[in-house]
């Protein structure tokens, strides 16, 4: 038993400050950690008030001292000895003896044992418990007899998965694991990742953003909105993790091919960071999703009552700039200058001007631009193994001039003119694109916004994606532009008349916005198409031959990217940085694949790739000055697979 009295307690945990302190009653056998939080005047846990862990050590002490002949006369005395107003039970709270003005403190005395360790995910384990862990741990009773395995509990979690037939029901059951057993939730997705990456990320996570505000349970990362402005150091303060890593954002404005979903587009940051541990062997803890609501002009969710976001209308100009700018300064201050901040699914005008603004002075990276434009240059430079010739071969033509469309375009002109020393005007004049007006002409200049006018080139006016397909004579056609079914029979024939093998990407994301399915890519080429797309597809039979569909997906690059740039201490992303995890991304292409059709390995081995990826990226990053972590290690790749989270459960004492 632990007998303590009020003020040596205060005094051996640090605890100061005002507020009304009570102690609940603890009687354990072994060492444990007991967490004490207290609340005072203000309403915050901190300098002034109480937020203390009580180690294992101190608690030793304090038993040993509690349980000499002097001090064994009470439990727990001098809390508050007076009992409350209507008799019987101790009033530990102090909420009976106080005044309905007064500040009460809430205590939570929580033990790293028992019930409240089998709803804890970081360290719940289940079934998995041996007979030692749950006698030490109290957990006799709290579970069945039987002791599981991990891979008995991945082989029924599968089973039980596989039972659903609707892939949000699929997403629901991964992200209730998520909550309870995080150890077991990334074993499950590691072994799995060829049939779970579809239901974790896309195409189901847009279906999940949908109807977020239904299926909210309980929140996985932080929201932040237009009333926490000038208070948003405060709030990164609250996440219970401190030694943040990476930081994946939103403000939902452009989530997928699906549009404006305001604060819904949590599922993004969350299912992105999934796979920065399951992929690229980021710790969980080291992993924050943001989302910052600045209100939606999605009329459908203002007027849907489980809308969970602000309801008004989007916020612009200088207050959406002062909210960002307070949120980019904040994130610094908390967590250093090798946090990683990746912007996900911002509209064209911002994504643009972020990436522009806080490129120099920050460590980011936004997938949209760079991530999709390194995956889509690895598959081009590994098909060229297909169809012979370089790059500099090759004339492309996008529809989609947004912010993939011309990420995309301008690594592949960095790429070419990396290979051929050739200036990048010259090199972008073999790459057209088309937005939702026509081709992008010199004589559509000075309307068009400042990220498109890079890619006006001379040419006469041209409405209709087949006609420009007709005119420019694409060896390869890249779909960028969100609208499904854009590729045509027209279009994709014209390729195909074009092309002996013509390397056609449709990469909208989700299915539904894919420019043409696997099937007529393949079916109207007359199988002769090298495709690829942003979300899968099953394979498909033509003429007795199966052709598997390669899927350009930037969980290729994004988590293995993110790997090197914190295990060298990046400061911050250069555009060398993003062509060497083409590089390693295309290396990892081999014989067999190609024999396949595919311009993608396969999923199986990401970790491999993810660790290949990351050791070239930080391999760069010691090149050109911008690495912190000194001295630079002799093993790239084996120092980058160390580093990767291991899922495996812990032995406990």
């Amino acid at each position: 038993m632990i007998s303590l009295n009020r003020s040596s307690f205060l005094n051996n945990t640090g605890i100061s400050g005002s507020g009304s302190y009570s102690i609940s009653r603890v009687q354990r056998k072994g060492p444990v950690s007991v967490r004490v939080v207290a609340l005072g005047s203000n309403g915050r846990a901190g300098e002034g008030n109480a937020a203390v862990l009580v180690e294992k050590n101190k608690l030793k002490e304090m038993r040993e001292e509690s349980e000499s002949p002097s001090s064994s006369s009470a439990l727990i005395d001098d809390v508050d000895s007076k009992p409350t107003v209507a008799g019987g039970v101790q009033d530990v709270y102090g909420e009976d003896s106080a005044t309905e003005d007064q500040f009460v403190t809430p205590w939570s005395v929580s033990v790293a044992s028992g019930y409240s360790l089998l709803r804890d995910p970081h360290h719940n384990k289940g079934l998995a418990f041996t007979i030692r862990e749950r006698d030490a741990h109290f957990l006799r009773g709290l579970l069945p007899p039987t002791v599981a395995s991990h891979d008995l509990q991945v082989k029924k979690m599968m089973h039980n998965i596989r039972q659903y037939q609707v892939p949000l029901q699929k997403y629901m059951a991964m992200m209730d694991l998520q909550e309870r057993n995080q150890r077991l939730f990334y074993k499950l997705l590691i072994e799995n990742v060829e049939e779970l990456l579809p239901i974790v990320y896309t195409p189901t996570v847009g279906e999940a953003c949908q109807k977020y505000g239904s299926i909210f349970m309980r929140p996985q990362g932080l929201f932040i909105s237009l009333k926490e402005k000038g208070k948003i150091l405060e709030v990164l303060r609250n996440w219970p993790e401190k030694n943040i890593q990476v930081i994946v954002v939103t403000d939902g404005e452009r989530i997928l091919g699906l549009g404006d979903l305001g604060c819904q587009g949590m599922g993004i940051p969350v299912g992105k960071l999934s796979l920065y541990t399951a992929l690229g062997g980021i710790r969980p803890s080291a992993c924050l999703p943001i989302t910052i609501d600045v209100g939606t002009n999605n009329e459908k969710l203002l007027n849907d009552e489980f809308y969970i976001g602000l309801r008004q209308r989007r916020a612009t100009g200088q207050e959406y700039a002062e909210l960002l700018d307070e949120f980019m300064m904040a994130v610094k201050q908390n967590y250093g200058e090798k946090v990683l901040i990746q912007f996900e699914d911002f509209a064209n005008h911002n994504a643009f001007d972020l990436l522009a603004k806080y490129g120099t002075t920050h460590l980011v990276f936004n997938d949209d631009i760079q991530g999709t434009a390194s995956v889509v240059l690895a598959g081009l430079v590994a098909g060229q193994k297909l169809v012979g010739g370089t790059l500099a071969d090759h004339r492309f033509l996008f529809l989609g001039a947004g912010e993939a469309g011309t990420g995309i375009a301008e690594l592949i002109a960095l790429e070419m003119s990396k290979q051929t020393n050739a200036p990048l005007e010259e090199t972008r004049k073999k790459i057209w694109l088309v937005d939702s007006k026509g081709l992008i002409v010199s004589s559509r200049k000075e309307s068009l916004q400042q990220f498109k006018k890079p890619w006006a080139h001379e040419h006469e006016p041209i409405k209709e994606l087949v006609d420009a397909v007709k005119a420019i004579r694409p060896t390869v056609l890249i779909g960028t532009s969100g609208v499904g079914r854009t590729f045509t029979k027209e279009v994709v024939e014209a390729m195909a008349s074009i092309n002996e093998k013509p390397i056609i990407l449709a990469l909208s994301n989700p299915t539904s916005q894919s420019e043409c399915t696997a099937e007529e890519a393949y079916t109207w080429s007359q199988g002769r198409a090298i495709f690829a797309s942003g979300s899968p597809f099953p394979p498909v039979e033509y003429e007795g031959k199966v052709f598997v569909p390669g899927q350009a997906n930037n969980a290729y690059v994004f988590p293995g990217l993110g790997l090197g740039l914190i295990m060298s201490g990046a400061i911050r992303v250069h555009d060398d940085m993003l062509l060497a995890a083409s590089e390693a991304l295309a290396a990892q292409v081999s014989q067999e694949n190609f024999d396949r059709g595919l311009i993608y390995p396969p999923f199986t081995n990401i970790r491999k790739i993810s660790a290949h990826i990351a050791a070239n990226v930080a391999a760069k990053a010691y090149e050109l000055g911008l690495a912190t972590r000194l001295p630079e290690p002799k093993d790239l790749v084996k120092y980058a697979e160390s580093c990767m989270y291991s899922p495996a459960y812990r032995n406990y004492r």
